[in-house]
């Protein structure tokens, strides 16, 4: 690798779209959240700091930087949270990368397969050994709720992409290639057949989202008349902070990855145009608004509710997406 190169990847890795970009994108994410919903409940949401409120996130989080962690118990182990924390958000970072966003952009056969390993797997793992690290009651019970939601739609985040991602790259050396599909998939939507499938994997995604972001109706790890805060119980100050953080980073690295292997990215405007990132901005807010509406038009659900709606309106249509997709790969056209 020259001189040039490295300075790309350490400028892809560290700014653009890398740590920098990501959190930046995520505070801003929490704030079109945090809008959103005020305006579906007829408040103002955050207004005073920086234009429109904008900064009040940023201002959020370094408050908790802040202040100091207290430790309530001597079975709490902080450092261990600390770096399990930093290691969910260093695997998103890495993961965005893999995303065709960037000017240094890896591409390589079955980098789907890394990308969710990295973006999705970690990042839960590393929110339930912090929990874990700072044991009590309430997080215990908290855990075991995420874990029991996590099962169903982690398997339905992955087959949602999965399909798409597949049948957009058969049969090309670059199988399960991230931007080879995103470069494909819009010619999926002009057939009916695929398009189809398209859409039983969006709407598999859309209830997918809603579960891993803990948003109602499935925010039952974190149901504060029954648990307090769940597997937040227990954090306060630079914890909380990262926890934070890695969950925005988490439902922003989600939605990208949905943008550009199921809806094409900058499609039909090319990479890096003007219309390029107004299709991307356009397509990402869509999503979120969508995920805000669902948000606060449903209750919480009990957890077997949760879990039943889950098999219902999200395992079932992407069961439906695969076997439509094996249908249409392996039988010759009529």
């Amino acid at each position: 690798m020259d001189t040039y190169m490295f300075l790309i990847f350490v400028f892809s890795v560290l700014v653009f779209p890398g740590l920098l970009f990501t959190v930046i994108l995520s505070l801003f994410t929490q704030y079109l959240v945090r809008k959103i919903s005020a305006r579906f409940q007829r408040r103002m949401g955050p207004s005073y700091v920086g234009p429109y409120g904008v900064l009040q996130p940023f201002m959020d989080f370094w408050k908790l930087l802040r202040v100091k962690e207290l430790v309530k118990s001597k079975y709490s182990m902080q450092r261990v949270a600390e770096i399990s924390l930093l290691i969910g958000i260093a695997c998103i970072t890495g993961a965005i990368i893999l995303l065709p966003i960037g000017l240094f952009n890896v591409r390589s056969p079955l980098d789907y397969l890394v990308f969710f390993y990295m973006a999705s797997v970690m990042p839960v793992l590393a929110l339930v050994l912090a929990s874990l690290s700072t044991p009590g009651p309430y997080t215990s019970l908290g855990v075991s709720r995420l874990l029991s939601i996590l099962t169903i739609s982690e398997p339905v985040y992955f087959t949602g992409l999965f399909v798409p991602c597949f049948i957009a790259t058969a049969g090309s050396p670059m199988l399960l290639s991230i931007g080879s599909a995103s470069t494909r998939v819009m010619e999926l939507w002009s057939h009916p057949v695929t398009a189809v499938i398209l859409l039983l994997s969006l709407l598999a995604l859309i209830v997918a989202l809603q579960s891993k972001a803990m948003y109602p109706p499935f925010n039952i790890p974190e149901a504060e008349q029954e648990l307090i805060a769940g597997f937040e119980t227990e954090f306060s100050g630079p914890l909380l902070a990262l926890v934070s953080l890695l969950h925005d980073m988490d439902l922003t690295v989600s939605l990208l990855a949905v943008v550009y292997i199921v809806l094409g990215g900058p499609a039909p405007f090319p990479h890096f145009s003007l219309g390029g990132v107004v299709m991307v901005a356009f397509k990402y807010v869509a999503l979120l608004i969508v995920s805000v509406a669902i948000k606060n038009i449903f209750g919480r659900y009990r957890l077997e509710q949760a879990l039943i709606q889950l098999l219902k309106y999200g395992a079932a249509p992407a069961l439906a997406a695969t076997l439509l997709a094996m249908a249409w790969l392996l039988l010759p056209p009529a």
